[in-house]
């Protein structure tokens, strides 16, 4: 469910056309409508306020002025494997396994 500060691709007949971030949901005064404020993210910065359907909101397509448009809520990535190159086995290093261990060198005590 799409909701505030969430970040939505916005599609414009069927190519992709900016990315906004959703800064505010408030109920039209038409049951079942909602204003929706973005803020488009590009240079320069503004916001528009489109009223749209909850199920447009969510991602049914929609036309404005005649023009095909669909939001989708962006979702971040999972992180990528965390763990350094030295946690993991010697062979998918494409080394040979290290059996001294390294030295911790104290950048405050140089001094």
């Amino acid at each position: 469910m799409t909701q505030k500060n969430d970040v939505v691709l916005i599609y414009f007949e069927d190519k992709p056309a900016g990315f906004a971030r959703v800064e505010d949901i408030l109920p039209d005064h038409k049951r079942g409508w909602y204003h929706i404020k973005l803020l488009m993210l590009q240079i320069p910065l503004q916001t528009i306020t489109w009223i749209l359907k909850d199920i447009y909101i969510e991602g049914a397509e929609f036309t404005m002025n005649g023009n095909r448009m669909r939001l989708e809520k962006v979702v971040s990535p999972d992180e990528p494997d965390q763990k350094s190159p030295e946690d993991k086995p010697a062979e998918s290093r494409g080394g040979k396994e290290k059996t001294d261990k390294a030295n911790v060198i104290s950048l405050r005590d140089r001094k």
